[in-house]
């Protein structure tokens, strides 16, 4: 069975702080997926679109875009495209990891 590993800080503070302070389950949902899928395969940067993310997270799609504006508006991820109609490409931000 393969594993990943998560900062302690995912799991001690950022579940708390996305699901009861922003009233956000699925920011937190999107953001493991998307640590999933980049630190847990060593990558970079995951391509993917919000209906492929509302299909492996279980979500709709109205509610991953919802997550996706949230991460972004804290810094905890970053979205980048080559055009207007692409497919976005995310990395997922620590910005814990200088305080610890």
């Amino acid at each position: 069975m393969n594993e990943i590993t998560l900062d302690t800080y995912v799991v001690d503070t950022l579940l708390r702080d996305l699901v009861a302070h922003d009233k956000s389950p699925s920011s937190f949902l999107v953001y493991l997926y998307l640590w999933r899928q980049t630190y847990g395969k060593n990558a970079a940067t995951v391509e993917i679109s919000h209906q492929s993310l509302a299909e492996f997270t279980g979500l709709s799609k109205s509610a991953v875009q919802s997550a996706v504006r949230n991460l972004l508006r804290r810094k905890l991820i970053r979205s980048d495209k080559q055009t207007v109609t692409s497919t976005p490409e995310y990395s997922v931000e620590r910005p814990w990891r200088g305080r610890y």
